[in-house]
């Protein structure tokens, strides 16, 4: 290194550790791109209806390139925003790619499904960037799940390459004000995680300034007393000191030293979007921004000591020409096949048969394989109830496979509120069956990342109500695989026991199945007994896509759902409907809790009823249920769910398609009002679809 060179990274403030320094003319090169994408976008492809949504870098670029040029090992992870491409770009994302996904390109990171700015980057070596959400916020807790499998890998699978690695959290300030911001801050600091939050601090969330998200308008301090973080805070206007201190950050998570926040001062150079004219902004306040622009200041601490005025000026003609040219190249492929817009939903097959595998996430990318199971139940020993089956399915498949991960509130030593998980952390460990903090987001979130790193994750939700706060990470994990291309899927099975029990209330006897089968990319069962729970949870531990596992409060004890443990091979598969009974007058659809007053009221009706127990909603068994409709004529369907876009209408709206000239009556629906559960069981009691109402429904129905 040259004298002159010694003396520009000498500005660094004293006490500053020395760093190895950044690649200059790559990060130069790089920032410039992606100024030359900024300008070209705005000022052509948007005006032209080219791309649709714009979000420009300006100003942030500089130490987000800077950032990128030290995730160098081999299973660093990011969690990105919408702001994100001069990262994306520096960590790997060529310039093309870049263009064509803002020019909704066939090929592109999300084929043209997803907004141009929403990036991922797969990669099984190098750093991985996880996919971007359109949600504030949304990006922190799979960050921080990602993290904690670093830990996980390096501890427990003995992985050498995830030691030394970390995850990134980068977000804007305003995203500091989510529910998903200090889910993940907690977390991490708990359970001292290899993780930088980065933050950007540009003063505005859209038009509204800083001190309106946080008090104060400074994250970093008010953290400041935060235990077991570390607090960094820097100015890009000061680009080669903030180059040193993120290569300190970067180091201290590197270290073990535990999770760092790096508070990142920038200016927002432009409008938050390409529709943001900034009325909201003072001239003056235009104007002190634009004089802290961190390529104007870099330019003027590296020419000419470092880099010369004749080499940027090459650096800057290169870029023009690496951007035209993939502007060429992007207007020239294809764009997206409409016929394949409904494609990669849920985990397809190929023409040949083979798993069209998605390049990131699942058990499947980390080569695990798993015995052949059987559909054929062994039924060993006496009966036991669902709570029991569940948790030695739990049991066997945390023992075959090193990469299933337990956890939720309680779950640890406590074994769960429902005792699912009794004894499980004794066994195979707090890293495997581990307690979480009280937060939804937080549970659901991590699992992205875990996912993505190819554990299987078991997060159970206490109650089915509250998953409300999970909501957004949920439909993020769902819509995966199908905005990203089939780049990412998560799959995970996701518990979460509801529905009445002694008695009812409206936070956790609540039901609510039909918003999980109406949330795109879930699988979605249901089991009324310990038979079935055994042979779906299995199959869910095994399967390439996320699974919702409705455990009915009711049936976890109840002595109508025992069975005899089917054997640890038996699977069911999902869409597969079960005939309880057969019957020429009358086909009653069912699942869950419903299907043991079903069967009751069936025996009482004395009509010949053809039972079917759904078993799993997504899918469901459309051709079992036309086949006896079609024989018996009629139908009811019983659901604990309220009335209205309850389930039924769905299987009703099914059978008025495709069996209408079969039907020799209306279908008919026993279901919960449109009321929320009850808590006096007197209450509970008018509202449950009972035996009694079902038998009268059965009966009046054959009647007609």
């Amino acid at each position: 290194m040259s004298a002159e060179r010694n003396s520009v990274f000498g500005d660094v403030g004293s006490g500053s550790r020395q760093h190895p320094q950044p690649d200059w003319q790559r990060v130069v090169h790089t920032i410039l791109v992606s100024r030359a994408l900024d300008e070209l976008e705005e000022t052509q492809l948007l005006p032209a209806r080219k791309i649709l949504y714009q979000f420009t870098a300006r100003g942030h670029d500089v130490t987000q390139v800077l950032l990128g040029q030290l995730l160098t090992g081999a299973r660093d992870g990011v969690g990105v925003y919408y702001r994100s491409r001069p990262l994306m770009l520096s960590v790997g994302l060529s310039v093309k790619d870049a263009l064509a996904s803002t020019m909704m390109r066939s090929g592109s990171v999300s084929d043209g499904r997803d907004i141009g700015v929403v990036f991922n980057l797969p990669r099984s070596e190098g750093v991985c960037v996880l996919p971007a959400c359109g949600g504030v916020g949304a990006q922190y807790t799979p960050a921080v799940g990602w993290a904690q499998s670093l830990q996980y890998r390096a501890q427990v699978l003995r992985e050498a390459e995830a030691n030394g690695c970390i995850a990134v959290a980068h977000g804007g300030d305003a995203s500091a004000a989510t529910n998903g911001f200090w889910s993940a801050l907690t977390i991490a600091t708990t359970q001292r995680l290899p993780i930088l939050f980065f933050i950007e601090d540009n003063g505005y969330g859209i038009s509204v300034k800083s001190d309106f998200q946080t008090p104060g308008g400074n994250i970093a301090a008010n953290l400041s007393g935060f235990k077991n973080l570390r607090i960094i805070e820097g100015d890009s206007a000061k680009p080669v000191e903030a180059a040193n201190l993120l290569a300190e950050a970067v180091a201290a998570v590197r270290a073990g030293e535990g999770p760092v926040l790096m508070r990142m001062l920038v200016p927002r150079l432009s409008g938050h979007s390409g529709q943001d004219t900034q009325t909201y902004k003072t001239p003056e306040e235009i104007s002190a921004e634009r004089a802290r622009d961190p390529l104007v200041q870099l330019r003027a601490q590296l020419v000419p000591n470092v880099i010369s005025e004749q080499d940027w000026k090459a650096l800057e003609q290169r870029a023009q020409e690496d951007v035209q040219a993939a502007l060429a190249a992007v207007e020239a492929s294809p764009v997206p096949d409409v016929e394949r817009s409904t494609s990669h939903v849920f985990s397809e097959n190929k023409a040949d048969g083979s798993i069209d595998l998605q390049l990131q996430g699942g058990l499947l990318n980390a080569g695990v394989t798993f015995p052949e199971g059987s559909e054929t139940p062994r039924s060993e020993g006496p009966r036991i109830n669902m709570v029991t089956a569940i948790r030695r399915t739990l049991e066997h498949e945390l023992a075959i496979n090193p990469r299933v991960v337990v956890f939720g509130e309680d779950v640890g030593r406590k074994g769960g509120v429902h005792a699912a998980t009794l004894g499980l952390q004794e066994k195979f460990g707090a890293s495997r069956v581990f307690d979480t903090s009280l937060s939804e987001e937080g549970i659901i979130g991590r699992s992205v990342g875990m996912a993505l790193a190819g554990l299987m994750p078991v997060p159970e939700i206490q109650f089915r109500k509250y998953a409300d706060p999970a909501v957004e990470q949920l439909n993020d994990i769902g819509t995966m695989r199908w905005r990203t291309a089939n780049r990412f899927a998560a799959p995970m099975v996701v518990r979460m026991p509801g529905g009445f029990f002694k008695c009812g209330d409206p936070w956790h006897s609540q039901s609510n199945e039909v918003q999980f089968v109406h949330a795109i990319g879930w699988r979605v069962a249901m089991p009324s007994n310990a038979e079935d729970a055994v042979g779906l949870l299995r199959s869910a531990l095994r399967a390439n896509d996320p699974t919702i596992f409705f455990e009915h409060r009711a049936m976890l004890d109840g002595a109508w759902a025992r069975r005899p443990y089917p054997g640890d091979d038996f699977i069911v598969p999902f869409g597969k409907a079960k005939l309880l009974r057969p019957g020429t007058e009358l086909t009653v659809v069912s699942w869950g809790a419903m299907v043991e007053r079903c069967e009751q009221a069936a025996e009482e009706s004395g009509v010949d009823v053809e039972l079917l127990d759904l078993r799993t909603l997504m899918p469901w068994d459309r051709e079992a249920v036309l086949a006896s409709v079609r024989k018996t004529r009629r139908c009811l369907i019983v659901h604990e769910d309220n009335l209205t876009a309850g389930f039924g209408a769905e299987i009703s709206a099914t059978l008025a398609k495709e069996a209408f000239f079969d039907l020799d009556a209306p279908i008919e629906r026993v279901t919960m009002p449109d009321v929320p559960s009850p808590h006096s069981p007197l209450l509970l009691d008018s509202v449950v679809p009972s035996v009694a109402r079902i038998t009268d429904a059965i009966r009046q129905l054959a009647s007609i």
